[in-house]
């Protein structure tokens, strides 16, 4: 299987389980790796036989700053059934940041990373 990645989304969103965090929201960071045939693109030199990675992106921000959710798991699982509603993709990995999440002590990151696949 082929792999299409997008690196850092960037999208504020409210998510989260402290009234803060829903009240003033903060940025999350998506990391998307797309599994899919890219041989009939390629072959034909044609976008509409791949992913059109553009629209995929547009839709995951919007994903990220649409409703909010208490777990970036919840997020993580909204945005993958986003990617394999396109027709090509096999499998997503999605990888969620929360760089500012609401910890006591220093950190660099969170992350949740999931693997989704058609059935």
């Amino acid at each position: 299987m082929d792999r299409v990645a997008l690196r850092g989304l960037k999208a504020r969103g409210h998510h989260g389980v402290f009234p803060k965090e829903r009240e003033e929201g903060q940025t999350f960071i998506v990391d998307l790796v797309l599994g899919l045939d890219t041989r009939p693109a390629a072959a034909d030199d044609d976008l509409t036989k791949t992913v059109h990675y553009g629209i995929v992106a547009e839709e995951v921000v919007a994903a990220v700053e649409g409703e909010p959710v208490n777990l970036i798991e919840t997020l993580a699982e909204r945005i993958a059934q986003t990617c394999l509603k396109h027709e090509g993709v096999q499998q997503v990995e999605v990888c969620v940041h929360k760089p500012d999440a609401p910890i006591t002590v220093p950190f660099d990151d969170v992350t949740v990373t999931i693997t989704r696949s058609r059935v």
